[in-house]
């Protein structure tokens, strides 16, 4: 009985794993008036996380980084215009470490000031058909931890969404 047991755990644990590889090579998200290429996820230096399934993680991270860079990105953009990003490493605050349980091992993301959140993007905002603007950004928040930055009720990704928004506020805003 033991054995049957142990034989449906590891054909569910292949399945997830399969499941968890059927990521999309350069997934798109899209909301308002903000389009966000993800170029080649699997390359990035850190978007990894300790408790979900890593397609589903990664696919949260998407949207809600599309969903909040939205929000912004309506206050500062004119009507008629858009923003369109293709992304091409993530690093998200913290980094993972080891834990050693009673049963297993496990990890957990240690958020400290030594481990900023960064991003690398090139973008491009539009009216019409018209490019109005366009450059490369590497992005790093040494002080997301610090100043206006630091609440205690943090939202997911909080910190690479408030880099993002200082970026949006104090690059693209002046210059349209």
């Amino acid at each position: 009985m033991k054995v049957k047991h142990l034989l449906i755990a590891g054909a569910l644990m292949c399945n997830v794993a399969i499941a968890d590889e059927e990521v999309i090579a350069n997934p798109m998200t899209e909301e308002g008036v903000v389009k966000v290429e993800w170029q080649e996820p699997k390359k990035y230096r850190d978007l990894k996380t300790a408790t979900e399934v890593k397609s589903r993680f990664q696919q949260r991270f998407f949207d809600t980084i599309t969903e909040n860079l939205n929000k912004e990105a309506e206050k500062v953009l004119k009507p008629n215009q858009k923003l369109e990003m293709q992304v091409s490493d993530v690093d998200l605050a913290g980094d993972l470490r080891p834990t050693f349980g009673a049963t297993t091992a496990n990890e957990l993301r240690i958020v400290k000031d030594l481990y900023p959140p960064r991003m690398t993007f090139t973008y491009s905002i539009t009216e019409g058909d018209k490019v109005i603007m366009a450059g490369d950004e590497k992005l790093i928040d040494m002080n997301f931890m610090y100043g206006t930055h630091s609440k205690r009720n943090q939202k997911p990704f909080q910190y690479e969404s408030t880099m993002l928004k200082d970026w949006l506020n104090k690059t693209v805003a002046p210059k349209l």
